[in-house]
């Protein structure tokens, strides 16, 4: 059977795009680079009230990482968790701008203690309501993790990814993985190969092998369930672009608007939990160790969120800005 790719008219658009030297035009959504600070909200409290709040269109990467729904914790054991579910993937879908992704991590189990839903649950709720469009559905390999007697031992969870529109941000130079010197060499005499992209690196695929926190990381901070920072900045550099907004729903440690302050984006991060703001104060002893200044990033800890940029077209008479009660 012939690869369908060669008769994809997308693909072939894009093949010739690169050819001349040219980039989408979903790329033209980029602003110039400035020196200002970043501007970032954290805040304890349901997303959904927060996204109520949030300006339509003015979120370039919403990442969600919700309850797996497999009752490990009260706050992991949802009776209607579909329907739930659906109320704030609706208000991301209003508040992603056309050229923005979603991201939602998740786990497939149909087991009876699993709860009413899963990822698979889901996509299929996005299916049906939705005009997103699935554009990838990656694989997070893992090396280690709990071992299992009934069934082979889980070393992976998936991550959909989402487009608002045709026109969704995708950078791939930002995440290709660079070749050592013997690879690109060797790479370099099949005249198959487009030396430009070799130099850039190779497509990293939508396998991701990228290892969990094990307890004593360096990197943890406290957080149960915390995600590696590198698997979410592959996902912030890839689906967003400097001095776009970064929004995390389910925020977890705060890892997502820690990687918004090193890579120059905005953030808006939303957790439940009252622990969230001290894990992200770990966070921050890290990054200030990394040699970021204060002055590159400004926390937004009053309830007047006017100053950030998700806020500033917003006219004044909306209400808009404040922290919604």
């Amino acid at each position: 059977m012939p690869n369908r790719s060669h008769h994809n008219a997308r693909h072939i658009a894009m093949n010739l795009l690169r050819k001349r030297g040219l980039k989408h035009s979903s790329a033209s959504v980029a602003i110039a680079a400035s020196t200002a600070p970043t501007m970032h909200i954290l805040v304890v409290a349901d997303c959904l009230k927060i996204l109520r709040g949030l300006p339509s269109e003015s979120i370039q990467l919403a990442i969600c990482d919700p309850p797996y729904n497999i009752s490990v914790a009260s706050w992991d054991d949802r009776a209607h968790y579909v329907e739930w579910a659906g109320q704030w993937l609706s208000e991301v879908e209003r508040v992603l701008a056309p050229s923005g992704n979603l991201v939602i991590f998740g786990g497939l189990q149909y087991q009876g203690e699993g709860g009413s839903g899963d990822l698979v649950s889901l996509i299929g709720w996005m299916r049906a309501h939705s005009k997103m469009r699935l554009a990838n559905l990656i694989i997070w390999n893992y090396p280690n993790g709990l071992s299992a007697h009934r069934f082979f031992a889980n070393r992976h969870e998936e991550i959909a990814w989402f487009a608002k529109s045709p026109k969704y941000y995708f950078d791939l130079d930002a995440v290709r993985t660079k070749l050592d010197a013997l690879r690109l060499a060797r790479y370099k005499r099949d005249k198959r190969l487009n030396p430009d992209n070799l130099d850039k690196g190779i497509n990293p695929t939508n396998v991701w092998r990228i290892p969990r926190l094990n307890g004593n990381s360096r990197e943890r901070v406290g957080h149960p369930t915390q995600k590696p920072k590198r698997l979410i900045e592959r996902l912030v550099r890839a689906l967003s672009y400097p001095e776009s907004t970064v929004l995390d729903c389910f925020a977890g440690s705060g890892v997502t608007s820690r990687v918004a302050i090193e890579t120059r984006r905005h953030s808006i991060s939303i957790d439940t939990d009252a622990m969230f703001p001290a894990y992200f104060r770990r966070h921050l002893d890290q990054i200030d160790g990394g040699g970021l200044l204060p002055k590159d990033y400004v926390l937004i800890e009053s309830d007047d969120w006017s100053a950030h940029p998700v806020f500033r077209t917003v006219p004044e008479a909306s209400g808009a800005g404040a922290l919604p009660r």
